[in-house]
């Protein structure tokens, strides 16, 4: 994988860990109920279970390549529309949930060991992290993925996102940038939307060329 096509997935990679939602709202909750430690473990435990997802998602996308490019090809652009799709309805649709969730749980006391399981089940029980792993890797996976590339994408997803909610964690627990994220939240999540749609429409669009040009 050369550096340009590692930036393009460290790039969606970190959208898709940036944008708000339930994640988010478990992150916030656990540094507000029990401070940064408790936010910092609840952050690293919901990598984890991203990078359980990643090298599932990834190692099963090699196999389907080796057997059916056919399939491969159908997943492809069953991803990228699916990426079009998740910045489209988040365009429509906007709920400001994490920081209600801030609000009325700060009081709640809670400990490590809780924070990690709830970092943990909160991303290995959402259904949409599968197939936003899918939709992902399918854009970036190699005709002949070598082991060490599977391992450089898994390892990618799972430290952007350690590395994105761990700063989330930090942020939070100090409340001037607590206020900011507060005020700016709803344009955040609509330039990541946007961001979204753009790359979902370009990969469908790039297919297409291939398709025609085949």
């Amino acid at each position: 994988m050369n550096a340009a096509t590692w930036m393009s997935l460290f790039g969606i990679c970190l959208l898709g860990a940036m944008a708000p939602g339930p994640s988010l709202a478990v992150i916030l909750r656990c540094t507000a109920r029990a401070g940064r430690r408790a936010g910092l473990a609840a952050a690293l435990a919901h990598a984890a279970a991203i990078g359980c997802y990643a090298a599932l998602t990834v190692s099963g996308l090699a196999l389907a390549l080796q057997r059916s490019p056919g399939l491969f090809t159908a997943v492809q652009t069953a991803g990228a529309a699916w990426l079009l799709y998740l910045g489209l309805s988040g365009l429509r649709q906007w709920t400001p949930g994490a920081t209600a969730h801030l609000q009325a749980t700060a009081a709640i006391p809670q400990s490590i060991a809780q924070s990690v399981s709830e970092g943990f089940l909160v991303a290995l029980l959402n259904p949409k992290v599968g197939l936003f792993m899918v939709a992902l890797f399918s854009q970036f996976l190699p005709a002949a993925p070598a082991i060490a590339t599977q391992v450089l994408m898994t390892a990618t997803v799972m430290t952007t996102d350690a590395g994105w909610y761990s700063l989330v964690a930090f942020s939070v627990s100090r409340p001037r940038w607590l206020a900011i994220l507060r005020s700016r939240a709803s344009l955040v999540d609509r330039l990541l939307n946007i961001l979204l749609a753009t790359l979902g429409a370009a990969m469908l669009l790039h297919l297409a060329r291939q398709a025609l040009s085949a």
